[in-house]
């Protein structure tokens, strides 16, 4: 607990209760540095106390380096008093993921580029991003793969240019992530099943679309011959069927969802994005039942505040209705804006949410 240091901190006393307090109020009023380590701090560092006889005091941290000693990579003195440091650890390791582009670095590497333990690493990240270091880095090689393809890229190529070490990695993780090969996606999805049923909901027709590893599509509007117009749009390669029979189960979680009875849709899914789309996504599965959260909001707490738009865009681009609850993002007023199967829609599911609260 602070022992009420002089607001100022002159005298090498005051600067010593500072340190020994750990009082975040002086930083940038002045920097220890340990001699025994060679390593200066701002007063708040959470690093172990020194001992006093091995700590020297400096106005700023160029007198610090002046003086031959370096910056503390815990607690980053020579940066402007007031940076989030949580922030700063999550930029470091997307710079980090994205210099090493044909590795995914270890959490441990990660851990020592930023100065901070694995676990801290590890929690600080994924509470912004919602993925882990791993996952991020695994989806942004995904990103660079798909987007070889889409250039017209051959397999092989997209392959080794995102970093993939070998055809037989590439499969193995095409195949959880995508649901069909990396050739089929190329060509739109060519040799992938899809099944499909439809049904009525209180947002009028619905209809939920499945491959055998999960489900790819949930869509609301008002006739069944656009609902399947839309779905062979999304997917123009794919073999397409309707099964009422097995998606029964998945098409039951919906209604009840919808009905109040069942809180949250944990289905599995089968759908293809970037790592940004599946941050915004399980940010709005987070959003509790009946509630909504501005754009704006949403990208503030994935510490990317300018970001409001994107995550517009994100919510936009959600192929599975409900499961992802993009309904509850709103405008910055509270307004009820863009919203892929009708404004209407989206105020008519709200006020069900509000209503029938499971």
């Amino acid at each position: 607990m602070s022992q009420n240091p002089s607001p100022l901190a002159t005298t090498d006393a005051e600067r010593w209760q500072a340190v020994a307090a750990r009082d975040a109020a002086l930083d940038g009023a002045f920097v220890y540095a340990v001699a025994s380590t060679g390593v200066f701090c701002r007063p708040s560092c959470p690093s172990r106390r020194p001992k006093r006889d091995k700590v020297r005091f400096f106005d700023d941290a160029p007198a610090a380096v002046a003086a031959g000693f370096r910056a503390c990579r815990r607690c980053r003195p020579e940066e402007p008093t007031g940076a989030d440091p949580e922030r700063r650890i999550v930029e470091a390791v997307c710079k980090a993921i994205a210099e090493a582009e044909e590795t995914i670095p270890t959490l441990d590497a990660l851990a020592a580029a930023t100065g901070v333990s694995p676990h801290h690493l590890q929690r600080v990240f994924t509470r912004a991003t919602g993925l882990s270091p791993r996952r991020y880095a695994e989806a942004r090689r995904r990103e660079r793969f798909t987007a070889g393809l889409r250039q017209g890229v051959p397999v092989t190529a997209a392959l080794y240019d995102a970093g993939y070490g070998s055809s037989s990695r590439l499969y193995e993780k095409s195949n959880a992530h995508l649901g069909m090969t990396p050739a089929s996606y190329a060509k739109g999805g060519a040799g992938a099943t899809i099944a499909f049923s439809l049904a009525s909901s209180p947002l009028g027709r619905l209809l939920v679309a499945a491959t055998d590893r999960g489900v790819c599509a949930v869509c609301l509007g008002d006739a069944d011959d656009a609902l399947e117009a839309e779905l062979r749009r999304d997917f123009p390669a794919a073999a397409i069927h309707r099964d009422d029979g097995a998606l029964r189960t998945h098409l039951a979680a919906v209604l009840d969802h919808l009905a109040g009875r069942l809180a949250r849709l944990d289905l599995p899914l089968d759908v293809r994005a970037t790592a940004f789309q599946w941050q915004v996504w399980r940010a709005l599965a987070a959003i509790p039942r009946g509630e909504t959260r501005t754009y704006g909001a949403i990208a503030a707490d994935l510490g990317r505040p300018a970001a409001a738009r994107a995550v517009g865009r994100a919510c936009g681009l959600n192929p599975v209705a409900l499961v992802v609850p993009c309904h509850r993002a709103v405008g910055g007023d509270g307004t009820l804006t863009g919203y892929r199967w009708g404004i209407e829609r989206k105020r008519r599911l709200l006020d069900l949410e509000k209503t029938k609260k499971a």
